[in-house]
């Protein structure tokens, strides 16, 4: 059965024995983000604290910090085939003729299932708050030096003024008093661009904030997904069922009908106040920046809400995982693009922006630099500071096996490209300017005479095919 919201995800969990319950009271300023970041780092599991001081809502954290919490959030092993079911859906052919309709029927309706459907209520419809407030929801404080408290994992849903297509993304939100809130939606993030039109137009946009929905969801607004791609649709695409909606009571959005709580309100591109500082996923503090002011008019929730949060900092944390998933399942699309590539992974200690390896089945001479470029245009990868490309034979997950390729197969002064002025993570703590600095990319593949390497390619040592069998065969005999 698909996991339909956060209460079925606590269960599930549970049920694994991957969920802590936590009845002592503890404080949702700095307290319970430190027990996190311990619990984190040390591998531990997905906690419920039940008795959060001053709120009657329970705080569900660290729910997604491990790949088989994913799995079991998801629904799957494979994570590459969310990817391959987008892939496959552009390689769709429309039938012609009665016969080939008649066939293509249970494709087609399974095609049809995935899409969101609109209800007249739902779950988070259940308490309509006439006096909506940032401070009834247990919104923490993560780091001493923060500006405030933070949502941290509030699915922020938006849609393009103009085409209508819904986007949800995650953009961290500084509480300023019951009201007000500012939105740190970076530059980049499609949620800023739809932003930007309805600036540019005189206008202020419509904003909802969803805490807590089914896994799917989630990983939707945090995955980025190809431009104009409605982020409900992939939602559907990912649990391969269609998430139910329903209209907001104050502005005009449809939001998860099975989510905890909502917060319905506006950006108003003329409220700018400074933003910060933040204890960010780069392990350093961001600095105050200006940014827009998100006003509260209104807010749906269940009953008995559970609030969803995250707590960020030095990898490798929470996030880490979901940022794999993400490598994973995007790789498909990646091969779409660039069909050469083999696999692809973005370290977690690289803050996923930071770095990423790329293993290619080489063909002919530059193509490691070729692909690189392919996948600086590429969406979000425009912000990927370090590429390294190997050959098909290096484990692009082992770092081990990276620095070995980087050491024997590329020559810094051949190999490395650099390219200045381009755009960088809003983030990045190294970048000479915000949203603008350089890259560099290592061509760690084996050179070949066409690229200009005159010597002699030495042979990689390998275990003959016989010794390797007889080893094999007494393995068990030699006691270790």
């Amino acid at each position: 059965m698909t996991i339909e919201d956060t209460a079925e995800f606590i269960k599930a969990l549970e049920d694994a024995g991957k969920l802590k319950r936590i009845k002592t009271q503890v404080d949702a300023d700095l307290e319970i983000a430190e027990i996190l970041r311990r619990t984190m780092y040390a591998n531990g599991p997905a906690i419920l604290f039940e008795n959060v001081k001053n709120y009657d809502m329970p705080v569900l954290a660290n729910a997604f910090g491990s790949m088989k919490r994913l799995q079991i959030g998801l629904e799957m092993s494979d994570f590459t085939e969310i990817g391959q079911r987008i892939v496959d859906m552009t390689k769709m052919e429309i039938p012609t003729g009665i016969l080939n309709k008649l066939k293509k029927l249970p494709e087609l309706s399974k095609m049809g299932e995935i899409f969101p459907k609109l209800e007249k209520s739902g779950p988070v419809t259940e308490v309509v708050d006439e006096s909506p407030s940032f401070g009834k929801i247990p919104i923490l404080k993560t780091w001493h030096k923060d500006a405030g408290r933070f949502i941290t994992l509030g699915l922020v849903a938006t849609k393009h003024p103009e085409t209508g297509i819904r986007n949800l993304g995650v953009y961290r939100m500084q509480i300023v008093d019951d009201k007000h809130a500012l939105m740190h939606w970076q530059k980049h993030k499609r949620g800023a661009h739809h932003h930007d039109i309805s600036k540019e137009k005189g206008e202020r946009i419509e904003v909802a904030i969803i805490i807590g929905a089914d896994p799917a969801t989630v990983f939707s607004a945090i995955a980025p997904v190809p431009e104009g791609l409605d982020k409900y649709l992939f939602a559907g695409i990912t649990r391969q069922k269609g998430i139910k909606t329903v209209k907001c009571k104050t502005i005009d959005l449809e939001v998860p009908a099975n989510a905890e709580i909502i917060l319905e309100g506006y950006v108003d591109p003329n409220d700018i106040r400074e933003e910060g500082p933040f204890g960010d996923h780069t392990g350093y503090y961001t600095p105050r920046e200006p940014y827009p002011t998100f006003t509260l008019t209104g807010m749906m929730r269940r009953q008995k809400p559970v609030y969803l949060t995250t707590v960020v900092g030095k990898p490798i944390l929470e996030d880490a995982y979901i940022g794999k998933v993400i490598e994973q399942s995007f790789l498909p699309l990646i091969r779409m693009f660039q069909p050469e590539v083999v696999d692809f992974a973005m370290p977690a200690a690289g803050w996923f922006q930071g770095m990423a390896i790329i293993s290619i089945k080489k063909r002919y001479p530059g193509q490691a630099k070729k692909v690189m470029m392919g996948l600086w245009g590429l969406g979000q990868l425009a912000l990927t500071k370090i590429f390294v490309v190997v050959d098909e034979d290096v484990n692009v997950h082992s770092m081990d096996d990276v620095i070995w390729a980087i050491t024997t197969r590329s020559d810094p002064a051949r190999d490395t490209v650099i390219i200045n002025n381009t755009p960088t993570d809003t983030l990045d703590p190294a970048s000479p300017l915000v949203n603008l600095g350089s890259k560099m990319g290592i061509d760690a593949t084996q050179k070949t005479k066409e690229e200009g390497f005159e010597r002699e390619i030495q042979e990689k040592v390998e275990v003959d095919e016989t010794t390797k069998k007889l080893v094999d065969s007494r393995w068990s005999s030699y006691g270790l």
